[in-house]
């Protein structure tokens, strides 16, 4: 795959699809137009060209750049530089860095050795069962094992004696549990992937030829990193199927775990933690956190903890571990807001909107839809259009995917006429959201609208909320402040937005998407 990807100057990071992507940015791109948010690391509202440019990756000549995807972060700096102003965001869902391509034909080749896999083609049905593998445990798994001085080669060495044990009983293969395995010592190293094997023999092997690294146990680095880069689905993760991470930690930590948890539970990953040889009384003064466990696992319930007093006779700890790891409906943390919830657009189309407001309008709702995860099992959209009339343009099991929900924005007509929006959120409760109303997630109603209503809205917004709908309200322009707060729901100063233009919707996006995921973590503790 030696082909980079043509963009335009305009293309920003969001519109990437995959994790790591090279492109070719064009020349000449008139500086004074980029959008950039951020210094090394942009938010993924960033022009990609702009980025490179501004990070001195490639003159405005243009040029071939490779855009590495990375998690949101909050503060993003203004930076001058090589000729661009990039500007400040306090906080944005995803982010990428910019650098050089190197010399591509060497890494075309290590590429394609990389992701070669057993192809699960038309077998002959008999022996595929035992490649099967255990069909009711359905974990990506992975195992981060302590490699730090702490531990010491000995106790290593039966670590990993331990670890094969329970990937055994596990029951690897193509449709049961895959699993890979990260050290965790002065700096993480992943050292195999889920996709690189799918037999419980291949990956015993693998776990064998394991050296020990030495060095600090820095498990919360390690445990950060791997919850931001291990699951990608270029590295064999599944759509659907819990992802886990068993953190084995000899003793205590020397780094803090609190914000690898939180970046961990923000992943949609389940951490749990098997602590061996606790710290004892006299040991505790060294240890930097002394809840470490605790903040660090998907929920401090006592379910994802588990001690073993040493790693001599670790037999027995094996079932009942194996066993926690199976249960499915236990993996609390694999519903996050991004992959959990029913986002429902209300669309003011009345007449004094205009065509192109109503564009900005539908780039707004766009781009709030694009941070989810859209697909049949996480989350949905869909949008209705309204004026005295209502139109559905579309509802929440019309299309299950990112690219078909954009493009089905991107193609909603301007109806323009009156402005009914209390009729229009009565229509949208009852016809939209009353399919999906005892599904599994959670639901939220975006309301945008440009002036004041013809009918009552407080009665219908009321009735949405009963029926377990959140509302937020969005107005520009001439929309009344008190109809916006009549519709939006409790607390109700951030659930309402206003602003006077159209195109001062887009730095709202961010905080829709983060109201929407305090929502959705608040109705879940």
């Amino acid at each position: 795959s030696l082909a980079s990807t043509a963009i335009t100057c305009f293309t920003r990071g969001l519109d990437l699809r995959k994790e790591t992507e090279d492109v070719l940015c064009p020349a000449n791109c008139p500086l004074w137009q980029f959008y950039v948010f951020g210094d090394g690391v942009y938010a993924s509202l960033s022009s990609v060209c702009g980025a490179a440019i501004h990070g001195g990756v490639i003159s405005s000549e243009g040029g071939a750049v490779r855009v590495q995807a990375l998690p949101g972060q909050e503060n993003y700096p203004a930076v001058n530089a090589n000729g661009i102003q990039s500007q400040v965001l306090t906080r944005w869902a995803s982010s990428f860095s910019v650098t050089r391509i190197k010399n591509t034909a060497l890494e075309a080749v290590g590429r394609t050795v990389s992701t070669a896999r057993p192809s699960t083609g038309k077998r002959p049905k008999k022996p595929l069962d035992k490649k099967a593998g255990n069909k009711d445990c359905k974990a990506d798994i992975a195992f981060l094992i302590d490699g730090s001085y702490n531990i010491g080669q000995r106790r290593f060495n039966l670590q990993k004696n331990f670890v094969g044990k329970v990937a055994v009983m596990l029951g690897i293969g193509t449709e049961g549990p895959h699993v890979g395995v990260v050290q965790a010592s002065e700096h993480p190293k992943i050292e195999f992937y889920l996709k690189n094997f799918t037999a419980a023999k291949e990956v015993l092997f693998a776990i064998k030829e394991l050296g020990f690294r030495g060095g600090n146990s820095n498990t919360g680095k390690a445990l950060k990193h791997t919850a931001q880069k291990f699951f990608s689905l270029e590295n064999g993760a599944r759509k659907g199927i819990p992802k886990i991470i068993v953190v084995f930690l000899d003793g205590w930590p020397s780094d803090d775990l609190e914000e690898a948890g939180i970046v961990a539970r923000e992943f949609g990953v389940n951490v749990f933690i098997v602590s061996v040889a606790k710290p004892t009384t006299e040991e505790l003064g060294m240890v930097q956190d002394i809840g470490f466990v605790d903040k660090a696992v998907c929920r401090n319930n006592g379910f994802f903890s588990y001690q073993m007093p040493t790693w001599f006779g670790t037999t027995k700890y094996v079932k009942p571990l194996v066993q926690k790891l199976c249960s499915h409906e236990q993996m609390l943390c694999s519903k996050t807001c991004y992959n959990s919830v029913n986002i429902g657009f209300l669309i003011d189309g009345s007449s004094s909107i205009g065509d192109s407001n109503f564009r900005l309008v539908l780039e707004f709702i766009s781009n709030v839809a694009k941070a989810f995860e859209i697909s049949d099992i996480g989350s949905k959209i869909a949008a209705v259009q309204f004026t005295y009339d209502q139109r559905t343009e579309f509802g929440f099991t019309d299309y299950t995917t990112k690219e078909k929900v954009l493009s089905a924005l991107r193609n909603i007509r301007y109806m323009s006429g009156g402005t009914a929006t209390g009729d229009a959120i009565s229509f949208t409760t009852r016809n939209v959201f009353g399919p999906v109303k005892d599904g599994p997630n959670k639901n939220f109603l975006v309301v945008l609208t440009d002036g004041q209503s013809y009918d009552d809205v407080r009665g219908p917004a009321a009735a949405a909320q009963k029926a377990g709908i959140t509302v937020f309200s969005v107005g520009v322009a001439w929309a009344p402040l008190d109809d916006l707060k009549d519709m939006a729901s409790e607390p109700r100063e951030s659930h309402t937005f206003f602003t006077r233009e159209f195109t001062g919707l887009e730095v709202m996006v961010p905080d829709i998407i983060r109201g929407i995921c305090k929502d959705f973590l608040d109705s879940k503790q």
